[in-house]
């Protein structure tokens, strides 16, 4: 029996496998969708009571996907405590944990089942092929974050001196001009933060000079990381 469920719940080459799979997506972008309805404010209370069963559902539905996952697993703490895992859990876990209780503070956990669809990424090929690629890369891309917390602390300790006295009121600290450091190495440049300085301006031109850098940098990565996976794959 074991087995014969653990062949129908991973991924095989198997009509009642792909079946599976198919449901669980359904069900997956369904819940997606009724969690956006449900936020509509002009709603019957009808159509909310409807919405609500197929909460109750779906939740059901997964719980129980999830305790077979565990129940067919070899290693059942790794499972437990795997990526997949902790998507399954924390796809159902706020709908247990608010249940019967009206607290606002409880209701922000529903927010939670958002997570609900990355347990698509189990099913995607496409998706499988992104995991691998940024398992295969893990250490360039953590070097990358490194990197880029650093030049974004010292982009803040740039700006500070130079803009501090100018703009006491938006570079008052180094905190205070991370969240310029922060939109100027991305590119974003919301224009609500900007130097008046001379220096500021110039040494602003270098840190976008830099900024576009990073945010070329960890596309080669992980387009570098895809190409590998697919190759491996075939």
């Amino acid at each position: 029996m074991k087995e014969r469920i653990k062949a129908i719940i991973e991924i095989n080459d198997n009509t009642s496998s792909r079946v599976f799979a198919f449901f669980i997506q359904a069900l997956i972008l369904l819940s997606v969708i009724t969690f956006s309805v449900e936020t509509l404010p002009e709603l019957e209370p009808d159509t909310r009571f409807l919405l609500r069963i197929f909460e109750t559902f779906s939740v059901v539905v997964f719980s129980i996907e999830y305790i077979l996952r565990i129940y067919v697993s070899d290693k059942k703490l790794k499972f437990i405590f795997s990526f997949y895992g902790i998507i399954d859990l924390l796809s159902i876990l706020p709908f247990y944990v608010a249940l019967g209780v009206d607290l606002r503070s409880l209701r922000a956990l529903r927010f939670l089942r958002l997570f609900r669809i990355l347990k698509l990424v189990r099913y995607n090929r496409a998706m499988n092929h992104f995991n691998a690629a940024i398992k295969s890369a893990k250490e360039e891309i953590l070097l990358f974050i490194m990197v880029t917390l650093i030049l974004m602390y010292f982009s803040a300790v740039g700006i500070y001196y130079f803009e501090n006295e100018a703009q006491p009121e938006h570079f008052s600290s180094i905190f205070d001009s991370l969240w310029w450091a922060i939109i100027t190495l991305t590119t974003v440049g919301y224009g609500d933060v900007y130097p008046i300085t001379v220096g500021g301006k110039v040494f602003t031109f270098f840190i976008l000079m830099i900024g576009l850098g990073i945010v070329a940098i960890p596309t080669g990565i992980i387009s570098s990381a895809l190409t590998r996976s697919v190759d491996k794959k075939e």
